[in-house]
């Protein structure tokens, strides 16, 4: 499995045959009458059947570069890829470095290299969403603009409480209706640093008595006065992972954007930034599948980066951890 910078139209390839238009695409499918394996193999022939996104199939495998990969993401990996691979389309590593709190090239390099031992290694470059943070950026502006957004200059603890909870009300922020002048001055002054880390954050303007917590006025913005391990000291504000995944997706073509359950709560969010946006009307599709849990393993990223600092294994190689290196080091 190769990856590919940027997508191209491309057209599944069958046994050993590749097939140049749809229509012998979909000829081969009805002559094989094969079954779907899964869900989404069957979402994914839908697509091409009806020749949505104009035959291309884009996956990506977007790991934050915070820690290692584990056993779970080795069913995330073979999934991404292995979809890109069944259907002849690409599949782009994408590092979702928007934290530059946690974030190290040493990750970077080194969840390269376990692609490359689990069986993918990448051709060229990876990508990462800080390639987009200009346009982000710009888009930002732009929700503001057309009163999607606005700055909130309330502490954190303050927005956690007023969010409520499953059958508990929202409450708006006093900052929500000001004038989007007013949020565009402020959110200008978060980027040149004028305003302290903690200050203001800037917030999506959607429904604070939805159902779906996710869609109560989230965060899109933060200041941090971190340097990041790509881009330095050029920016003073970070997005969120949900502010940067969908777009970041978008920018690349991406068909499919495959996630695990855990993100389901989070794909009417992705939907609703991408229809706020000058966007092509075939936008990637996120589809959720479930995580691979191992019994008494954690598959935790967190948990095994406390188990590393604390001292309680030599490593992320430890062989009693449940990481790809540790897997290795164990004699896989």
């Amino acid at each position: 499995s190769k990856l590919a910078r940027k997508p191209s139209n491309v057209f599944p390839i069958i046994g050993k045959m590749a097939y140049k238009s749809s229509n012998d695409w979909k000829k081969a499918m009805n002559e094989e009458k094969s079954e779907s394996l899964n869900f989404i193999h069957e979402i994914v022939e839908k697509d091409l059947e009806t020749g949505k996104y104009d035959g291309r199939v884009v996956t990506r495998f977007p790991p934050e570069p915070n820690g290692y990969l584990h056993i779970g993401h080795a069913k995330a990996i073979t999934v991404d890829f292995g979809i890109a691979e069944e259907f002849g389309g690409v599949c782009n590593l994408r590092f979702d470095d928007t934290n530059p709190d946690t974030e190290e090239t040493s990750y970077v390099d080194g969840i390269i290299a376990d692609l490359a031992w689990l069986g993918f290694p990448i051709d060229g470059e990876p990508l990462y969403a800080s390639d987009y943070f200009e346009q982000l950026y710009d888009w930002a502006e732009l929700l503001i603009s057309k009163g999607s957004a606005y700055v909130d200059e309330q502490d954190g603890e303050t927005i956690s409480a007023q969010r409520g909870g499953y059958g508990k009300p929202g409450i708006e922020s006093p900052y929500r209706d000001r004038p989007v002048e007013e949020s565009l001055e402020r959110f200008r002054g978060m980027r040149a640093g004028e305003l302290a880390e903690g200050a203001a954050v800037l917030r999506a303007k959607i429904d604070m008595q939805h159902e779906n917590m996710q869609l109560r006025d989230p965060v899109m913005y933060r200041i941090r006065n971190v340097e990041h391990h790509r881009t330095g000291s050029a920016w003073n504000i970070y997005p969120t992972y949900d502010w940067a995944h969908g777009q970041s997706d978008a920018i690349e073509g991406v068909t499919h954007s495959l996630c695990t359950l855990e993100f389901d709560s989070h794909r009417a969010l992705y939907d609703w930034y991408l229809g706020q946006l000058p966007l092509p009307s075939d936008t990637p599709r996120q589809t959720e599948f479930a995580r691979l849990e191992l019994t008494h393993t954690v598959t935790s990223k967190r948990r095994l980066a406390t188990l590393v600092a604390d001292g309680t294994v030599e490593g992320w190689n430890d062989p009693r951890m449940p990481t790809l290196r540790g897997l290795r080091r164990r004699g896989y």
